[in-house]
Parts: structure tokens; sequence; C-alpha cells
């Protein structure tokens, strides 16, 4: 490894959107944890690539979200005048005290253990709808035609979005996911992400008087009442964070449903050991968050002056980058042939979903979503095989690991 280190000093350390890093970015957080695991890109972000300062980045309170001071460094002043650089300052994920713990409060009732748990029948439902529906073709898209449906399904579902409304949803493209990377967008980029904003903004405005009119039993309902009490919610916090939900309550979802697949199929062995024993499905997710994390990287501000943090001092306002899928592959936590797929290892504790105040609201709901959609699928399609699993079409994206699509048939 270090004589591969050393040799070819051009290729940065870092390099997130290259292709050579989307296929595989394991290789490339190996070598940053060996020669540089506090490395300084070249658009000033300092990347962690250790879990002991990755997991520390992600609890400490002397690091903030900062969303608006952080793009401010990154794109200068003009850069909160464009619309989805403004939606995104109303993000829940992407507040402090005191603005987060109130929005936060607001949404996280529809979360708790009981109302996910309660679910399950639900889910299984969905799952076993989908299937149905291709199951006689002999042929489908792991992405677009199982793993996307029913996460989908079911944030529309918390949200009161009606039945005759979601076939757009089902319909829409996955390109949003550009906007979380580190790497800064190109004004193309930005315009796209405005329009997509724009569209998302007009269609939950309408949900949102649908809700005035006809309140239910969904979050939109729950959020617009929290709107009308000025106190609690204003109009563009409402707007923001219901595209936040739906975005965030289906996104990586997919991507664990998808990545999970991937794995099992490339790893015969661990596919043949969760047939024989489906009782390991639980313990399996978990290592798929591990081993091929939906979320590779959770950024954070310093909110002080820190005088060392791996061997290097971080200025306040510095923003760190906690790089998660380097931090599941690190052997000083992970000892145990860190680069293999082992759904009986003990004592994963991934960190996709974040943690401190910022651990994803959605976290348990998208574990059990996987459990049921990964078991129930081995079980009704037993002889299910990939059609590339050597050579996967991965979505250009970085912070947001996922497929863009994973042919099968049986």
């Amino acid at each position: 490894m270090n004589e591969h280190v050393q040799a070819g000093p051009a290729v940065p350390l870092f390099n997130p959107l290259s292709p050579d890093f989307i296929r595989d970015p394991y290789p490339h957080y190996e070598r940053l944890r060996a020669t540089d695991p506090m490395h300084v890109t070249s658009y000033g972000a300092i990347v962690a690539s250790r879990h002991a300062e990755a997991s520390l980045v992600l609890r400490d309170r002397r690091f903030g979200k900062a969303f608006v001071e952080r793009s401010i460094r990154r794109y200068g002043p003009d850069i909160m005048n464009e619309p989805i650089f403004r939606s995104m300052s109303h993000w829940m994920l992407q507040q402090d005290p005191p603005d987060h713990s109130r929005l936060r409060g607001l949404v996280v009732k529809a979360f708790t253990a009981r109302r996910v748990e309660d679910m399950r029948p639900r889910i299984r439902e969905v799952v076993d709808q989908t299937l149905d529906a291709v199951i006689d073709r002999g042929k489908m898209d792991l992405i677009a035609d199982f793993a996307f449906r029913l996460p989908v399904t079911i944030i529309c579902d918390m949200l009161g979005i009606p039945e005759d409304h979601r076939e757009v949803f089902y319909a829409s493209s996955r390109t949003g996911g550009r906007i979380l990377d580190p790497v800064p967008l190109t004004p193309a980029e930005i315009a796209d992400a405005n329009a997509s904003n724009a569209m998302m903004t007009r269609y939950f405005e309408q949900l949102f008087e649908l809700r005035r009119r006809e309140p239910g039993d969904d979050l939109t309902t729950q959020l617009v009442q929290a709107e009308e009490d000025g106190s609690k919610l204003t109009n563009e916090e409402l707007t923001a964070n219901i595209i936040l939900l739906f975005g965030a309550g289906h996104e990586t979802t997919i991507n664990l449903i998808g990545n999970g697949l991937l794995a099992l199929h490339r790893n015969p062995d661990q596919l043949a050991l969760l047939k024989a024993r489906p009782e390991l499905i639980t313990n399996a997710v978990e290592e798929f968050l591990r081993y091929d994390s939906s979320v590779q990287m959770s950024g954070r501000v310093a909110l002080e002056d820190i005088e060392d943090l791996g061997g290097r001092r971080i200025a306040k306002g510095d923003t760190v980058l906690s790089l998660l899928g380097s931090a599941h592959r690190d052997p000083a936590v992970y000892p145990d042939r860190p680069d293999s797929l082992d759904i009986t290892r003990p004592n994963v504790r991934p960190l996709s979903f974040g943690g401190g105040i910022h651990h994803c609201l959605g976290a348990q709901l998208a574990r059990i979503e996987a459990e049921i959609a990964i078991s129930t699928l081995l079980r009704r399609l037993p002889d299910l095989r990939l059609d590339d699993a050597d050579n996967p079409a991965w979505r250009p994206t970085f912070v947001l690991r996922g497929l863009k699509c994973l042919p099968a048939s049986w």
C-alpha cells in the first residue's frame, strides 16, 4: 500500500466526483487514513477519514451546521439570493439550536419507535404489491421497479399525498443528490436545483391548501397547523421542511436497499447464509450500512477554535467533513476484515444516520423498510440474479451513494 501511495503524487488525495472514486471510494479512503487523515481539500474543507475524528465531529457541540456562513464562505454572499440555498437554509437538517430544536420538535412524534413499528404491516403490503406487479415478467430493474417504490409510497402515506397525485413522484428522476456534495456546484447545476425546488414548492403549496380545507392524520396537516400558529413555523420553514422530509424520507432508503442487494450478490456466501438464516436480516442491514453506506459524508463547521483534532488545529469557521464511508472501514474500530461483507459481524454501529442532535429522525423506519424489502425479495424470488453485478451504474454523486439501475432476472 505504501509503495502505491508514494507513486503518482499528482493524483489528488480527495477527488470525490471522479469516475474512479464514484465507482469504488474505499481504496481512496484507505489512502487518506494512511497518509493524511485530516486532509485539507482544494476547496478549503477538512476531511476526517478516521472513525475517531469523524464520529467526534458528529457529536461534539463545538461543531454546528452554520449553513449560511458555510455557503457564503464557499460561494460568496450572493449565493443566498439563489432560491435553493434560501430553501436549504430553513431545513431542520441545516439548523443549529434553538431553531433546530423547534423544528425537529414539530415532527418527532411522527417517528416514535411505536409509530414506526406500527407501520410494518403497511410496509409488507407495499413490498408484496410491488413484487406482484413484476413477478410474471421474469426481470426488473431493482432500483426503479423495487427499491424506489417502497420508500416513496411510505413517505407519501406519511405526508398525506393523495393516491392520485403519486404517479408523478414514481416517475420522477433522481437528480437532486448533487446539491449535498462538497465540491461546489456549477452555475448550471444551481439553475437546475432552483428549477427542481420551484416545482416541488408549487406542488406542496397546493397540498397545503388541500390539507387546510381537508385536514388529515398526516405530517402535512400537522405542519400546516403549526404554520397557522405563526410562533411555531413560518411559511418558508413549512415549505422547505416538507421538501426535506419528502427527499430524506425516500432517497437514502432507496440506496440502502440497492447497495445492500448489490453487496449480497457480489458475496454469494453471504447471500446463501441470509437465505438459509433469514433471522439475520436485522444485523445484515447494519452491515450493509457499514459496508457501503447510502450516506458517505456529513459536514459540520467549527463554532470555536479547536487546538487538536487528529493532529490538526481547527480554526473557528473551518468546515470539517466526516467521511462516514471511510470511518466504517477503519481497522481501528473494525479490525476483522473491514473490507469484507459479514452479515454476522458483531457490534456494528454505523454512522450512516449521523449523530448527536442531528441523528436522522427516520433511521429506524429506513432500517425496517430495508429489512422487509430485502427479506421478502429473497423469499419470493430465490432464483433472482443480477445481470451485471461486476460493473453496475452508479449515480454521479458522492454524499448520497447509490445506483442508477440494477437489472435483475429470475
